[in-house]
């Protein structure tokens, strides 16, 4: 059975990074769901963990997400949609058809996005190709596991690489000084 997954629009008060005042702010979450309902109860849930005590959430929007699969990476933090186009070729007419699919990928960048669809895609059979990487503004994503044996250690790797911390990337001066002055060349 694959997955339904729904994306909900949370009202909620969150502390500002910078700041750290309290704002109110409107976010978009993944709950993994068997209906609207379910959804509402599991986001309303999930969100808990992130409001003090006397605070509520208000749910805005809920609707079902258009995402074939949900993988998440190691020391990444943020979402990206991924537009796969999947390519067979219909016998009787000699054309090539195509058929998309989205993917939500965790990724640090668009690059880092690519890379992951990629290996994602690496045991694919057919033909595809990546038209289309955009950020997502989902915030987070709730998969549902039943608590059973063989699901614990599904639920723990997910969220082990959902919530690792991303690894800070030091830029290398000469290379991206060298790298500038050849695209100055080339333009």
């Amino acid at each position: 059975m694959s997955a339904t997954w729904y994306e909900c629009k949370v009202k909620y008060r969150k502390t500002d990074e910078t700041s750290g005042a309290r704002k109110v702010k409107t976010e978009p979450f993944l709950v993994d769901a068997i209906s609207y309902t379910e959804a509402e109860t599991r986001i309303t849930e999930e969100m808990s963990v992130y409001l003090s005590e006397g605070e509520e959430i208000l749910i805005t929007n809920i609707k079902v997400a258009n995402y074939a699969e949900i993988h998440p990476f190691e020391n990444a933090d943020r979402w990206f949609k991924s537009k796969v186009s999947l390519i067979a070729f219909d016998q009787e007419s000699g054309k090539e058809r195509k058929t998309n699919q989205y993917l939500l990928v965790q990724a640090n960048d668009v690059k880092e996005a690519f890379e992951n669809t990629t290996h994602v895609m690496r045991d694919t059979m057919g033909e595809y190709s990546i038209p289309a990487i955009s950020e997502s503004p989902i915030m987070d994503v709730f998969p549902y596991f039943t608590g059973e044996e063989e699901d614990a250690e599904r639920a723990e790797e997910f969220m082990r690489l959902k919530d690792s911390v991303p690894v800070a990337h030091e830029e290398n001066e000469t290379f991206a000084l060298e790298d500038s002055l050849v695209a100055e060349e080339e333009a």
